[in-house]
């Protein structure tokens, strides 16, 4: 868990400065749209790598979705603390 603030972290230095060279920094240039494509991308990998027996591939493609869902939290401003906090609220609410 420590490692997704970290990335957080990662994220939005890289927003901020956008350096050369950096998948990320392109992301951010492109816009909201271009990383909600990537989250969508990566949404329908996780499906079908669902349904393989491939772990390994499962793992890799559920960390891209990690990843450009972090992408979209800072875009938004938001943080990943904020999102954590309404899984243990509604955990919470059980």
């Amino acid at each position: 868990m420590e490692f997704l603030y970290k990335l957080e972290s990662i994220l939005q230095e890289r927003k901020k400065n956008l350096p050369e060279k950096s998948y990320t920094s392109e992301l951010f240039k492109q816009g909201i749209d271009r990383i909600l494509k990537k989250v969508g991308e990566e949404s329908a990998e996780v499906i079908i790598a669902s349904k393989n027996p491939d772990d390994k591939e499962l793992i890799h493609e559920m960390a891209d979705l990690l990843f450009h869902m972090e992408m979209v939290i800072v875009s938004r401003d938001l943080s990943f603390k904020q999102v954590v906090d309404e899984l243990e609220l509604r955990h919470s609410m059980k």
